[in-house]
C-alpha cells in the first residue's frame, strides 16, 4: 500500500472566537500553482469582489480543477502581524467589519 503524507502549514490569524462568514466563489484566475501543481488561495489573504476588498479567505482553498466556494470572514478579530500578505489601506477602509491588531 501506498501512503503519501503531506503537511499543512496554516497560521490562526484569529485574534478573537467571535467572527462572521459568509461562503463567496473564489476565483482560479491570477492563481500560480506550487511545487506539487496545486493551486491553493492561502487563508488569509484579501478576498475581493469588482475589485472591492469584502472580506478575508478563512481557510485555504484548493482551486487547482477551477473555483471554489470558500468561507469569508466578513467580521472580526485578526493578528494583522499573521496575514499572508500587508493589507492595503484602501482594503481595511473597505472592510469596515475586521478589525485589525
Amino acid at each position: 500500500m501506498y501512503v503519501n503524507k503531506e503537511s499543512v502549514q496554516e497560521k490562526n490569524f484569529l485574534a478573537s472566537a467571535k467572527f462572521q462568514n459568509f461562503t463567496y466563489q473564489v476565483d482560479d484566475t491570477g492563481i500560480t500553482a506550487d511545487t506539487n501543481g496545486k493551486k491553493i488561495v492561502k487563508a488569509g489573504t484579501v478576498y475581493k469582489v469588482n475589485n472591492v476588498a469584502v472580506g478575508l479567505v478563512f481557510a485555504d482553498v484548493d482551486v487547482t480543477h477551477g473555483p471554489q466556494p470558500a468561507a469569508i470572514m466578513v467580521e472580526g478579530y485578526v493578528l494583522e502581524a499573521r496575514l499572508p500578505e500587508t493589507v492595503s489601506s484602501t482594503d481595511k477602509a473597505a472592510m469596515t467589519g475586521i478589525k485589525f491588531r
